[in-house]
Formats: C-alpha cells, sequence, structure tokens
C-alpha cells in the first residue's frame, strides 16, 4: 500500500445493516390451504412400496402368449389304420384260379377295336411331329353353337337403321303434305324421260348442222347456248334415271 497521512489514524469498518425480511401477511392462510389440499402421494410417491420378491424374476419367453393345454384322446386304444400289413398277419395261401389268361387276352386281341392313331401333323419333311388337334389348324369353331349366328349387336343396329328409316320417310311424307306435292307416276316418269331425250336429240340435230368454220359472234354465241342446253338436258336425264321416286309441286 502506498504510504499517506490519511492512513496514520486507523478507520473503523461499517457494517452494512441489512432490512428486515419481508413476510407476507397470507402465508398462515396459504400454508392451511396447501395443507388441507395436499394429498397423500402428491409428490412423493406412497409411503410404502412393496420390495419384489427374488423368486420371481423374469425368466424367457414368459411375456409370449401360452396355448392351452393339449385334450388327451378319449379313446387312446383305438390306432389309425395301417396300409402296411402287421408282423401277425399271414398271407392267404392255396387260392388257385382257373382262368386261362392267355387265351383271354388273345381273344380280346382279336376281338377288341384297333386303336385309332391320333391325327399330327409335320412342318417339313423331316421334321417333328405335332398333334393336330391342339395345333389350331382343325376348325373346332364351326361346332360352336353360335356359329352362322348373327350376333345381337347387327340385329340391333339393323332394327336401329330401319326404324330410322320408317321416321324419315315419314317425316318426308308430312314434310310433302304440308307443301302440297305429288308424286310422278311411273308413266309420267317415262313419258318426260323420253321427252328429255327426245329434245337432246333435237338440240343435238342443230349442234351438228353448226359450219365448221366459226367466224362470227353469233355464231359462238350460238354454239355456246346449244352446248349449255345439251348439258342441262344431260342433266336431267341422269337424275330421272337415277331417281325412281320424284316428287313435283302443285301449281
Amino acid at each position: 500500500a502506498q504510504e499517506s497521512i490519511y492512513n496514520l489514524l486507523p478507520r473503523l469498518e461499517e457494517k452494512p445493516v441489512k432490512p428486515p425480511r419481508y413476510i407476507s401477511t397470507f402465508r398462515p392462510s396459504v400454508k392451511c390451504e396447501v395443507a388441507k389440499n395436499k394429498a397423500q402421494w402428491k409428490t412423493m410417491g406412497p409411503a410404502k412400496v412393496a420390495v419384489p420378491s427374488p423368486k420371481n424374476f423374469l425368466q424367457k419367453h414368459s411375456k409370449e402368449p401360452k396355448l392351452p393345454a393339449r385334450k388327451k384322446e378319449q379313446d387312446s386304444k383305438k390306432l389309425p389304420a395301417l396300409s402296411v400289413p402287421r408282423r401277425t398277419d399271414h398271407p392267404v395261401m392255396g387260392i388257385q384260379s382257373k382262368k386261362n389268361f392267355i387265351n383271354m387276352n388273345a381273344v380280346a386281341a382279336i376281338t377288341g377295336l384297333p386303336k385309332k392313331p391320333q391325327p399330327i401333323y409335320v412342318d417339313r419333311r423331316q421334321g417333328d411331329k405335332y398333334l393336330l388337334e391342339t395345333s389350331g389348324l382343325v376348325p373346332k369353331y364351326i361346332k360352336k353353337p353360335d356359329y352362322g349366328v348373327t350376333p345381337k349387336y347387327v340385329t340391333q343396329r339393323n332394327e336401329e337403321m330401319k326404324r330410322a328409316q320408317r321416321e324419315y320417310e315419314a317425316s318426308i311424307l308430312e314434310h310433302l303434305k304440308k307443301r302440297a306435292m305429288k308424286r310422278l307416276s311411273d308413266e309420267e316418269r317415262r313419258s318426260l324421260l323420253q321427252g328429255l331425250k327426245k329434245n337432246w336429240e333435237e338440240v343435238y340435230h342443230e349442234f351438228q348442222g353448226l359450219s365448221v368454220e366459226i367466224d362470227t359472234v353469233p355464231k359462238k354465241l350460238y354454239k355456246e347456248k346449244l352446248e349449255s342446253q345439251m348439258k342441262q338436258l344431260e342433266h336431267d336425264i341422269e337424275v330421272i334415271e337415277k331417281h325412281k321416286v320424284i316428287y313435283i309441286a302443285n301449281e
């Protein structure tokens, strides 16, 4: 320590005075409430715990489920039938048969039907043999009960087509009745067709009578007119020949 005149006189050590400890005014009521509501074994467990016996230690497979005890058979003396003869069994001796197996076999071979060979096929001359039945070459499908029968979906589709055709024809007839259309008879159609062909022959005859050299505008226009008439007549003839039923409007 450094020397100083202030350290010549000894100093009295002043100890700090602690304030009094705080005590709540509710302390006695809280103690009473805690003691009242505290149950036994609340925090520290039961007062006395039974010590396990050293004889009841955990053994191997002790926790696995155990099967019930096997019941003894009531009839323990009854034994199952054995396919093997017993030692005490003796074979039956002295049995003889008068059957002539040689003659019987000969008669069966003579009178029996010959065995039919299985049909086979080969893939080449020195090839392997295969059964014909399992090869798929035998037409077994023709023996099916539904072979050659029209499928249901085809008949259903045909009926739907016929019904649609009837509905279409009925709608056309109704439409024609509304428009007061008239159907041409076969004689009228035939006469109309003959008249168109006759007109075409007349126009064609006029077309054949044209001059070879067409050098003027009127000749050229007349030729184009005849050609258009012939095309129109050919179109009408083709339409009438193609359609058997023709309707016209009543005037």
